[in-house]
């Protein structure tokens, strides 16, 4: 369906020498699915951006800065700087089951060296994607409470921000996810809000969906059921391509119904909107022409907007469909595209 993103992004654990050996690092895998390996990304010289427009971290150890990289050694300069605008931003790091504490002490840790805050998404929910290219997850409740409770003991003091569970409230709403799993779904999702928020320096922002999917007044009640009220707000458009404006425009009529809490898009790939051509059922999938979108800050003009977030890592493919590799794989050619189509 159009509203899928069709990948677990964590597709293997490195060590990085970001957090200097303190943590395990997700990220997707290294190919980049043209021949041409992401490498040590040393003198890649990637920064981080104005901490007063965009507070969040950039992982100078990412896919697209090991790209960056292999491009420049590889005499491709003008691909490395087209690559340079992906790596040169923050983008949300996906915790997956494997060590979980471990990679959000050492992503947070990273962060608060560099006087950021981190951006960390929790993708592990029971019965995951209904099936479909994500499908995963922990393997039972208790599983995903121990998932959290260790998320949150390697978050600890430090400043951190928490996509939650891209898609769990959709999923029941549309009812891709069977309805016995329901019940438990929201008493795990409000569970997770209350752990999270229980730290002193976490914000959280619970999945409300996307532009394309339905309507506000179907989603706002289970949001309530699953937390929003204790959470900080929500999260539209993760991992979408719907335009900025007609996601402000779906969040703000969505705030209206649940207590005018503020939100936060995803603009990592919405540059040139939603695609319209081949198949309904695959729009989701890799499309073509598609473009970076604005760029990650908290300046955005609209007291309800928190911030543009790249919570999808520009460049990981959603699936293997159009070419694309696995689920979650680096992309190099994906990521030129996107990049060029970028103004």
């Amino acid at each position: 369906m159009y509203l899928k993103r069709g990948a677990w992004r964590g597709a293997r654990v490195r060590t990085s020498a970001v957090v200097l050996g303190a943590a395990l690092l997700i990220a997707g895998c290294s190919s980049s699915g043209d021949g041409e390996e992401p490498e040590d990304n040393a003198g890649a010289g990637i920064s981080q951006q104005p901490k007063e427009t965009d507070p969040f971290w950039v992982n100078p150890d990412g896919n697209a800065a090991e790209q960056v990289t292999a491009f420049e050694k590889a005499g491709k300069k003008e691909d490395a700087e087209q690559i340079r605008k992906i790596a040169e931003q923050p983008t949300g790091e996906w915790i997956s089951p494997e060590s979980p504490e471990q990679q959000a002490r050492g992503f947070t840790e990273a962060a608060d060296k560099a006087g950021r805050r981190a951006l960390l998404v929790l993708y592990n929910i029971p019965h995951r994607d209904c099936g479909q290219f994500s499908e995963g997850g922990a393997a039972d409740g208790n599983a995903y409470r121990a998932f959290v409770d260790s998320v949150a003991k390697g978050i600890g003091d430090r400043e951190a921000t928490v996509i939650l569970e891209p898609d769990a409230v959709l999923h029941m709403v549309d009812n891709c996810t069977a309805q016995e799993y329901h019940e438990e779904r929201y008493d795990l999702l409000s569970g997770a809000v209350a752990k999270l928020k229980a730290l002193k320096n976490t914000k959280v922002y619970l999945d409300a969906g996307n532009a394309g999917w339905g309507h506000p007044d179907q989603i706002f009640e289970p949001l309530k059921r699953a937390g929003i009220d204790q959470a900080d707000g929500f999260s539209v458009n993760v991992s979408n391509f719907y335009t900025t404006q007609d996601s402000i425009a779906y969040g703000k009529e969505l705030s209206a119904k649940v207590g005018n809490k503020p939100f936060v898009i995803d603009t990592s790939r919405n540059g040139n909107g939603p695609f319209t051509g081949g198949k309904p059922d695959e729009v989701w999938c890799n499309p073509p022409g598609r473009a970076l979108g604005e760029t990650p800050t908290t300046k955005t003009a609209d007291p309800l907007v928190d911030a543009y977030v790249w919570v999808k890592r520009p460049g990981e493919s959603d699936g293997e469909c159009k070419g694309g590799p696995k689920a979650g794989e680096w992309w190099a050619q994906y990521a030129l595209s996107l990049a060029k189509a970028s103004k």
